[in-house]
């Protein structure tokens, strides 16, 4: 029997609260009978608790979701679309409840928990119009009397290893892509973030999606290993998709490699913000602004090494210092709070060992860099560190915190080499209104994206995704993400007689 908690908001809809696993069409406890608990990350306290699923829970959802995939692969694309449509409808109805349950969740603002939801809508809307555009091809092939023709074909039963810093925007993402496609899904989210999974279950509940089609195995920090393990070696399933730390990558990589997995990875960021001296300063700082504090620099395609040319540097931190003074630290569900607290507690252990490292070989402290010791939760004060360099932690790992690493440059050439001395290579971006410029930075930058005189840049028709150790596929945009969970099948065929 589930422990019974104080929910520290009140919704419109309470009905749409579940603290149990969705598998099929039942809400299930772990074999186990073991839950942990869901902390709210601005008062550290615990306020409900779900199912700590282990190995023994994976068969089950992975059956499950297999015969309803025997089922769904038989579906129209227009009635997919439907069902997509629908529950577009509904989760845009459960906005304001979801962003209260986000922000109790991850700590971000209620005005950044609504614009996760606005953005994660996006995602079913695409999708919807994608299902009916899956398409094959036909082709007169060199050799006399034959055609050769393919056919795109639902890939199987897929899982969804998914994190905590935008936790609806990630589970749609990956489930309708493998929706439009004609797949099924077993979504793990990650221990801090559940109910948000499980509330999307019953919304798809409602919507009309069969039973079967979205299963949700939550887990806590210990098991989520060996259950993220299990899940990937299952035979039944037949793709993965993980967004995560490049480290967990390599393992969900070998992992799926022994069954030879299709597998999707979106990993670290480390990315880099390029400042020149003929950029509109207003427009680079609104942008870093925007990108850089949002849920506290917890996100992978945040800005992470921001490097402003030398002619306008110290115009720029005094300028970035100003405008970040201004933040206001506070609980998400204050209407007048701009910065949250960070999602876990060792997020602020590791941003004080950044600092102290940066301090420690010559960084200046332009203003933070310490914990927030006034008020319960885990705070951590808005950071600008100057004279940042290339033997520094910060250079060499996401800070994954509100921390802004400033660095000197010179010419272009130095700008694009500092750059891109890095492992990872999911986003870049580049502040410039010489036009050549620009191209040639899209051209040399080593980044699966590139944002242009652009901070915040992706969006459902974007395509989405790194290189190098930034992992590998692509999410979101036109035709790819839902190549992701299709099968090419070709065919030939002998024509006999004359035309």
């Amino acid at each position: 029997m589930a422990k019974e908690y104080q929910v520290p908001f009140k919704l419109a809809d309470p009905s749409l609260l579940h603290f149990d696993s969705c598998v099929g069409d039942k809400w299930v406890e772990s074999k186990s009978g073991k839950r942990f608990e869901v902390l709210d990350p601005g008062t550290d306290q615990a306020w409900a608790s779900c199912p700590a699923s282990t190995v023994d829970d994976v068969p089950d959802a992975v059956e499950t979701a297999h015969k309803a995939f025997e089922e769904f692969r038989k579906t129209t694309p227009r009635q997919r679309a439907k069902w997509l449509l629908k529950w577009y409808d509904l989760v845009t109805d459960a906005k304001e409840d979801l962003a209260q349950i986000v922000t109790h969740e991850t700590g971000k603002p209620l005005a950044e928990a609504r614009g996760e939801l606005d953005y994660s809508l996006g995602f079913l809307w695409w999708f919807s119009g994608e299902a009916e555009r899956i398409q094959g091809s036909v082709s007169q092939p060199a050799a006399p009397g034959r055609r050769v023709f393919t056919v795109k074909q639902p890939i199987g039963v897929a899982a969804a290893l998914v994190p905590w810093n935008f936790p609806v925007a990630m589970v749609l993402r990956k489930v309708g892509a493998a929706m439009a496609a004609g797949c099924t899904m077993v979504v793990k989210p990650s221990p801090e973030t559940p109910i948000s999974a499980l509330v999307l279950a019953e919304l798809a509940r409602r919507a009309g999606i069969p039973p079967g089609v979205l299963n949700v195995l939550t887990t806590d920090l210990e098991n989520t290993p060996s259950l993220s393990e299990a899940l990937c070696k299952h035979p039944l399933i037949k793709k993965v998709t993980f967004t995560g730390s490049t480290r967990v990558g390599k393992l969900i990589a070998s992992h799926c490699a022994q069954g030879l997995k299709k597998v999707t990875l979106e990993l670290g960021g480390n990315c880099p913000y390029i400042v020149f001296d003929d950029a509109s300063l207003d427009q680079a700082l609104d942008q870093l602004m925007a990108l850089k504090w949002r849920h506290a620099g917890q996100a992978c395609i945040t800005a992470n090494r921001i490097y402003v040319q030398s002619g306008i540097y110290d115009k720029f931190a005094a300028a970035l210092k100003e405008r970040t003074q201004a933040l206001v630290i506070g609980h998400g569900s204050d209407q007048n709070t701009t910065l949250g607290p960070l999602t876990t507690p060792r997020s602020i252990d590791k941003a004080i060992a950044q600092v102290e490292n940066a301090r420690k070989l010559g960084a200046e402290v332009l203003m933070g860099g310490n914990r927030v010791t006034s008020r319960p939760g885990y705070f951590f004060e808005p950071t600008i560190l100057s004279n940042m360099t290339k033997e520094m932690q910060i250079t060499d790992e996401e800070s994954f915190s509100p921390i802004a690493a400033l660095y000197r440059f010179d010419t272009e050439e130095e700008a694009v080499k500092l750059a891109n001395d890095t492992s990872m290579g999911l986003a870049s971006y580049a502040f410039t209104k010489n036009v050549d410029r620009i191209w040639r930075l899209l051209e040399n930058l080593e980044a699966g994206m590139v944002g242009l005189n652009t901070g915040n840049q992706s969006a459902a028709e974007s395509p989405f995704g790194g290189m190098k150790e930034s992992g590998y596929g692509k999410e979101s945009g036109k035709d790819v993400a839902v190549q992701e969970y299709l099968v090419t099948k070709t065919g030939t065929l002998t024509v006999e007689g004359h035309f």
